[in-house]
């Protein structure tokens, strides 16, 4: 059972943040476990058993981040992550790993924590298929945005095209017709929750938030390719 993190969680981040190299991390790599690969896999074992309750037909599966880099991607930085994080998702193929299906997420910095849901570089095929899901039937999603928009914990981020790929059919909805990718998410500093079992309770009723933009996000999988749709609309 999860319990908390701890001072001890904050100060191996800080750290691994100043001294990323193999002697301090196999030094202290005992407090890496026990403060936070430990209570890391804790709370993503409760949050899992949360969310597949709420899902029990969806097979969710949970990932808790390795520390370690991808030696292919360290682009001049140190070997070790000094954040970690965890995601819940349904199973995925390998080649498409954080990219075929929406998560939901939790992360813990040295200096911030943050959660939410949203994909992560998602092919072009796939933000294709959801501008159409939104084209043939707009107001189950303007229902969703003006309920996000209406909420204090969660916020949109995207990552936008120069320009839309297609026009919305209303001001409400443009920002998903100009988003390559996004997040639903929450982001703030160390807070107190963090050490003690309050943050499961906040993550619960966020995750149960977002539960309709993940059925919403869900269904999008469903759809066919942009051309055939059209093709079969006209037809």
């Amino acid at each position: 059972m999860f319990n908390g993190f701890s001072q001890a969680t904050v100060d191996f981040m800080w750290g691994i943040r100043f001294n990323n190299n193999r002697e301090w991390f196999q030094a202290h790599k005992p407090e890496y476990v026990a403060c936070f690969q430990q209570p890391m896999s804790e709370l993503a074992d409760e949050l899992w058993d949360f969310l597949n309750a709420q899902r029990p037909g969806d097979g969710l599966t949970r990932k808790v981040t390795r520390i370690y880099r991808d030696a292919r991607r360290l682009f001049g930085r140190g070997p070790y992550k000094d954040h970690l994080w965890f995601t819940v998702e349904r199973p995925t193929e390998p080649h498409d790993a954080w990219t075929g299906k929406p998560a939901f997420w939790f992360e813990l910095g040295p200096d911030y924590w943050s959660y939410g849901l949203g994909y992560w570089m998602p092919k072009p095929v796939t933000m294709a298929k959801l501008r159409a899901r939104i084209d043939r039937e707009p107001e189950p999603m303007e229902r969703l945005t003006r309920r996000l928009n209406r909420n204090p914990e969660f916020t949109l981020e995207l990552d936008e095209y120069r320009r839309p790929r297609s026009e919305a059919p209303s001001e409400l909805l443009s920002p998903w017709y100009r988003a390559k990718s996004f997040v639903i998410l929450h982001s703030e500093a160390l807070t107190e929750e963090l050490y003690s079992r309050a943050i499961v309770e906040r993550l619960k009723n966020g995750f149960a938030f977002l539960l309709p933009y993940y059925d919403w996000l869900q269904a999008v999988d469903a759809e066919p390719e942009p051309d055939l749709y059209e093709r079969k609309r006209k037809s």
